[in-house]
């Protein structure tokens, strides 16, 4: 098997006396979304915020193509390598769709803004996902919550880092929205990028993901290819009804 994109082994993070991650492991590949499923207090959010560098790591290691990285810094593992599409978005909504693609690589000519190359790059980087906008410079806070959802994703690829990490990327979405980020989804997985999708919709990671790693009060309970498991296995994963140590045995 190919060299993962992205590893993570053994993650364990405590806030005071309460243990937030007690052993989180899942290894992540490209061309495959890999899924990280679980209930509330699970741990997705704060491995998550671990990864891109907002929590430092207690224990465990990261390694990002192949080579560790001891702690991310504030700016979390971007230069590195990876795209992130925090649940929140980040988009400024009062300016344009060009300009929040372009936020933190805006061009210039001469020293000075190149609104001209901006709009161009987010046109063609739309199209790409074959994403139809009649007008790049629509203030993004006209948009609706799925297009907004879409420009979130559009600014990650636009990045072309080798691994784009989504946080809750259907939430609050409605049935043709999330259709419409499912096959953005796969156009990067067709495209070689490794994507580490964090839902809670099983309805979709059984529609797009290739592997699935389950965690429960902090821990993995169990990573399966999602050609050789269902949906009720994955439901018991992550109640409780089968445990870590009932997936050991088996093996």
């Amino acid at each position: 098997m190919a060299e993962p994109v992205l590893e993570v082994s053994g993650l364990t993070k405590s806030f005071g006396s309460v243990v937030a991650l007690s052993d989180v492991s899942f290894a992540a590949y490209a061309g495959e979304v890999h899924a990280i499923v679980g209930d509330n207090g699970a741990g997705k959010s704060t491995a998550v915020k671990i990864i891109t560098g907002i929590h430092t790591l207690d224990g465990g290691e990261i390694r990002l193509q192949g080579e560790p990285v001891s702690r991310p810094g504030a700016g979390g593992l971007g230069d590195q390598g990876i795209a992130v599409v925090y649940q929140d978005l980040a988009l400024v909504e009062c300016l344009d769709i060009a300009t929040n693609l372009s936020l933190g690589q805006l061009p210039r000519r001469f020293g000075v803004l190149d609104r001209k190359r901006m709009r161009r790059d987010a046109s063609e980087v739309l199209r790409s996902l074959k994403v139809r906008v009649t007008d790049v410079t629509t203030p993004v806070g006209l948009l609706s919550g799925g297009q907004r959802q879409i420009i979130a994703i559009a600014r990650a690829v636009r990045q072309k880092r080798p691994l784009v990490l989504l946080d809750e990327p259907t939430a609050a979405l409605g049935v043709q929205e999330t259709a419409h980020v499912g096959e953005i989804i796969d156009e990067l997985k067709r495209s070689g990028e490794a994507i580490v999708c964090i839902s809670h919709d099983l309805d979709f990671v059984f529609r797009h993901a290739d592997r699935i790693t389950v965690l429960r009060l902090g821990r993995t309970v169990g990573t399966r290819l999602v050609s050789e498991t269902s949906r009720s296995e994955v439901v018991g994963m992550i109640t409780g009804a089968i445990g870590r140590a009932d997936i050991e045995e088996a093996a």
